[in-house]
């Protein structure tokens, strides 16, 4: 017999016969291989994203970039870019899952109790004085939300998981910003500061991301849908953010670079990858978040040290190496810890 049933063996009641000995028995698929496999998926996920961390870091080093052009593409991207994408995201708040205001509990809840431990851990550790102690606890729950933030959640979680990021970036400079100043005040004068803390207000509320997610966010509510002419100009605007935050990442990483201060360093480094989101984590079980937004404000939490700590440091003049070496080491380390927090939440799985 010729042709594309050739070689195939004769039928045998209508049914054709192979010469085989029959089905193979069905083999359970191991649960280590699979774990396995589920949290190499969640790497190769995130691989890309990282690799243009590194790609921003590489031009960075290269010394063919002036440290003005890499500071002038930061503002452009948080004037342009980002809130075109913020948002755009938020102008469809109606037609995603509602967002539980726990997760703020979840969240800052977290904050504050790392916080707490790590102001106590600087103090009997490192005998560090109020201003320093409260700069190191700060880099533990201080995290890069922008930057790397929302390009994983998008990758990770899906834009369904938006809302909630968007919700902990409105309130999270203002809350911690607000904690570590207070904190530093108390530190200095033992005395709390009504103007810091209403410039600090003012600087928040006029954030470009922060507006951005405020205005998406009550367009949204509104259940109408942006016309052609303004979805279209957003969407070429907010198609760079994503790519070009994580190369102004890296090449924000090469300007600070790894300054001195290992060990103190290493417990920022330590409080943030693995403090912080298990604390979150521990409250979102105990107040019953929902799992996606466990995940995300999990999420949130395991991402490494951001870069506004650095400039709190360079404020007030306390651990400036320590800190930058401890952005650049938890930005490396997060490359694994973080798909591992999500592979442990259930993630891919």
């Amino acid at each position: 017999m010729s042709g594309p049933l050739a070689g195939r063996g004769p039928r045998r009641g209508g049914v054709r016969w192979s010469g085989r000995a029959g089905p193979r028995p069905y083999t359970a698929p191991d649960p280590a291989l699979h774990a396995v496999n589920s949290f190499l998926q969640l790497v190769e996920l995130s691989a890309p994203l990282f690799a243009l961390v590194l790609v921003g870091y590489l031009i960075g080093i290269s010394g063919r970039w002036p440290v003005a052009y890499s500071e002038a593409l930061s503002k452009f991207l948080f004037a342009v870019p980002l809130p075109a994408l913020l948002f755009r995201l938020m102008s469809d708040l109606s037609k995603l899952p509602p967002v539980d205001a726990r997760v703020l509990v979840a969240y800052f809840g977290g904050c504050l109790v790392i916080f707490v431990i790590a102001r106590v851990a600087g103090r009997l550790a490192y005998r560090l004085d109020g201003v320093g102690q409260s700069v190191f606890a700060l880099g533990g729950i201080f995290s890069n939300n922008v930057f790397l933030g929302i390009p994983l959640a998008k990758a990770a979680l899906g834009e369904a998981a938006m809302p909630s990021i968007g919700l902990v970036l409105v309130f999270n400079s203002l809350t911690l910003w607000t904690l570590a100043t207070v904190s530093v005040e108390w530190a200095r004068h033992g005395e709390l500061s009504l103007k810091g803390f209403g410039n600090t207000v003012r600087s928040v509320l006029t954030n470009p991301i922060v507006a951005s997610i405020l205005a998406g966010a009550a367009f949204g509510l509104t259940g109408w849908t942006l016309p052609a002419f303004v979805d279209v100009p957003l969407a070429l605007l907010a198609e760079p953010a994503i790519p070009l935050s994580l190369v102004v990442l890296g090449m924000g990483l090469a300007q600070y670079g790894v300054r001195s201060g290992w060990r103190i360093a290493t417990g920022i480094t330590a409080m943030k990858l693995i403090g912080q989101p298990l604390a979150v984590w521990v409250i979102a079980r105990a107040i019953g978040l929902s799992p996606l937004e466990t995940q995300a404000m999990v999420l949130l939490a395991a991402l490494p040290v951001g870069i506004n700590v650095y400039l709190m440091a360079r404020e007030f003049n306390a651990i400036e190496g320590p800190v930058a070496t401890s952005m650049l080491v938890s930005t490396l380390l997060a490359a694994v810890t973080t798909p591992f927090a999500l592979f442990l939440l259930g993630v891919g799985r």
